[in-house]
């Protein structure tokens, strides 16, 4: 079932146009919204919610109409804002009861619904602790935890790791994942680093400045390509040396950023002639895998001419 719909979502400014005539369909699951900073993901986000008028064009949020029926998509949705935005006195129990009953739910189930959402997010034990002194990440668990209060069937998170270390990076999007996958909520995220949605959307959708990149099935993006990624140790040169001997061995190398080689498979002897020549040579094989498209690819392709990844 399509959660969120848009025909010709047009949304100018007096200088640029973030959204260009935008038609795009989200489901069920968890979708992930990528584009470099200023591709108009924000500003979706806004008109999804009512919050700002399109210029043009059309779209529906689990069947409702933006333009004509905001307050009750908010009252259906979550919302996470990608910018700190919380009172540093107040204790995140405090305010997440007082957010969900500003969503409609009665004091007492306000407060059992904060217990259960706080615990979900990791919060249990500093919940009671004014909001100023939590970290970055304890922070962001709190906007993700009030967007989940009033039991919402679609959940809208901006950048939700933003600002994140790698480790409090990994527990957001393992989050992100639950919510999708044991809660049965829709999840709508936007990020501008694209491989953190192989992880955990089941769908993509790719904007650039404003358009319509692609809109795939995120195992659609992870196809194996035909080549080798090989990593090589033992002297300085080491990628240099192996590439030039696998070229003079009639296959085709290439750098692959870092220390990686990228080998075209000529046949299934390719494996074995690598592994044999890193050996002659005297070095150290780190690892030979199958490459695989990422989402990265989609813009080295030049599909769009003006989009790289970040």
């Amino acid at each position: 079932m399509a959660v969120i719909v848009t025909a010709g979502l047009t949304k100018a400014y007096p200088r640029v146009t973030a959204l260009d005539h935008l038609d795009v369909t989200v489901g069920e699951g968890v979708t992930g919204l990528v584009g470099a900073n200023g591709a108009g993901k924000s500003t979706l986000i806004k008109i999804l919610l009512g919050l700002v008028p399109a210029t043009s064009g059309t779209a529906r949020v689990l069947g409702h109409d933006v333009a004509a029926e905001g307050a009750r998509i908010r009252a259906l949705v979550g919302y996470m804002p990608e910018h700190d935005c919380l009172p540093a006195d107040v204790s995140a129990s405090d305010l997440v009861v007082h957010l969900g009953q500003m969503s409609g739910l009665p004091y007492a189930a306000a407060r059992e619904r904060t217990s259960d959402v706080l615990r979900h997010v990791g919060l249990a034990e500093e919940r009671y602790r004014p909001i100023g002194g939590y970290s970055t990440g304890m922070k962001q668990r709190v906007k993700l935890a009030q967007a989940l209060v009033h039991d919402p069937r679609l959940v809208l998170l901006d950048e939700p790791t933003n600002g994140l270390d790698p480790s409090a990076r990994d527990d957001m999007l393992g989050l992100v994942k639950r919510i999708g996958e044991e809660f049965g909520i829709a999840v709508l995220v936007t990020s501008h680093l694209l491989g953190e949605l192989e992880r955990v959307s089941d769908h993509v959708v790719i904007l650039d400045t404003g358009r319509l990149l692609r809109s795939s099935a995120t195992t659609d993006f992870l196809h194996a390509t035909g080549s080798l990624l090989v990593e090589v140790q033992g002297r300085p040169d080491a990628d240099r040396l192996l590439g030039q001997a696998l070229v003079d061995a009639g296959l085709t190398a290439r750098p692959a950023g870092g220390a990686l080689i990228e080998v075209e498979v000529r046949d299934e002897t390719t494996p074995d002639v690598v592994r044999d020549l890193t050996v002659d040579l005297g070095l150290g094989l780190v690892r030979m895998q199958e490459r695989h498209h990422r989402i990265e690819d989609v813009f080295r392709e030049g599909a769009a001419g003006s989009v790289h990844p970040v």
